[in-house]
């Protein structure tokens, strides 16, 4: 989900645990499933954050299967969680670009990793980026 389609990033702590399950598996999961994985989770709130999220088209129907002898729906994310923080971060940079600079963004971000190996890795993944921007702004 890579295009520059609008995306609500304003989740809910709840959106954000439903969400952080489907992330960290490998495999759809039913709401059943979302609630033995985090149970201070009610079955209730968990159907009505899936609604919320499939609305927002964070998630999607995976399958259907069977939980026990019923036919459930199980749900996996249309968007990773790297792409959603993109975003949410972006649009929040977007409220704020007249009082902070992206070069002032970027120097915080590098003065904040402690090891300098990558550090240095980050530097010149982001000379390669910049070389690939200037080039197609020429």
């Amino acid at each position: 989900m890579k295009n520059k389609q609008t995306i609500n990033t304003n989740l809910t702590k709840r959106d954000l645990d439903v969400m952080n399950i489907l992330w960290d598996s490998d495999a759809p999961k039913t709401a059943a499933l979302i609630v033995k994985a985090k149970p201070e989770l009610t079955m209730n709130t968990v159907q009505a954050v899936l609604r919320k999220l499939l609305k927002n088209n964070l998630i999607e129907v995976a399958e259907i299967v069977y939980s026990g002898t019923v036919l459930t729906r199980s749900y996996s994310p249309l968007i990773s969680q790297e792409d959603f923080l993109i975003h949410k971060m972006t649009s929040e940079y977007k409220s704020l670009s007249n009082k902070i600079s992206k070069v002032s963004i970027m120097s915080a971000l590098l003065d904040i990793e402690e090891d300098d190996e990558k550090k240095m890795e980050d530097i010149r993944l982001l000379r390669a980026l910049l070389d690939e921007y200037e080039k197609k702004l020429k």
